[in-house]
Formats: C-alpha cells, structure tokens, sequence
C-alpha cells in the first residue's frame, strides 16, 4: 500500500491571502524532480509579506499500480495551489489542473529559494489575475485610469 508522510509545521500566524506552492525535490535545496517521480514536496505558505514551510510531504508509490500513483500523488497534495516540478507530462498535467493545482515545470534544477524570491517580487509587483483571485488581493483596474487620463 502507499505511503504519505506529511510533517507540518505549525504556526500560530492566520494564513490569510497565501498561496500553497509545492516544490518536487530530493535534496530540499532545489526542483530537481519530475512530477510523477518525486518522492518529495516541500509546500511553502507563499504571501506579500514572507515565505514558510508548511509541510513536507514524502511519498511512496512503490506499492501502487501504475495508474494510481498520479491519483495518489494528487490526493497527497490536497490544499496546494501550484506546484514546481523538473517534468511532467501532458496526461499528468491534465489531472493536476483538474484537480485545482496550477503545475509550472523548470527549465533548469532551479533552486527553490531563487523561486521563492523571484515568485515573492512578482506577488508585489504585477500578479496575474488568478493569482491575485487565490490570495484575495483587490484587482486594481489600471487599464481604466490609463483610459481615463487620455
């Protein structure tokens, strides 16, 4: 049978206007994994203000059938929000945006604190919609005051 190991850290903070990030890893430092073959998440509480570690979630698969470890790896990382990973491919990815996870794959082993930093300065400056949707930030409509000044 399959196995899950969460650690959470716990914390006394209200997480309010926070996204979940998962990063598929082996050494915990960087996104060195692909998504169907990480045995291993560490999920961030991502907001304007700072970055925190959730939890880790292990994983073993090795005791499935092949059909339902993607399953079972979803349902492992129920609450998340997006996910960074090496690789994944189209099948998978279907199933984790059906399933309310955006996945983003790396081009390189990128470290997860470079991530997290160049994810925190975009939070602050531009946030796409959906983003801004997740966290409740207040959509600024920039476009009509470009409109009205002209």
């Amino acid at each position: 049978m399959a196995k899950t190991t969460n650690i959470n850290v716990t914390s006394n903070e209200a997480n309010n206007n926070t996204l979940k990030v998962a990063f598929a890893t082996d050494d915990d430092n960087t996104v060195d994994r692909s998504f169907s073959k990480a045995k291993k998440f560490i999920v961030y509480d991502i907001s304007k203000d700072k970055c925190t570690i959730k939890k880790i979630i292990e994983i073993d698969t090795s005791n499935l059938p092949e059909g339902e470890k993607i399953k079972y790896i979803i349902s492992s990382l129920k609450g998340v929000n997006i996910i960074y990973c090496k690789n994944i491919i189209g099948g998978d990815a279907a199933k984790v945006i059906s399933s309310g996870i955006t996945p983003v794959k790396v081009k390189y082993i990128d470290s997860i604190e470079e991530l997290l930093s160049q994810f925190t300065y975009m939070i602050n400056n531009n946030p796409p919609p959906w983003i801004r949707k997740i966290m409740n930030i207040e959509l600024e409509d920039v476009r009509l005051d470009r409109w009205k000044s002209e």
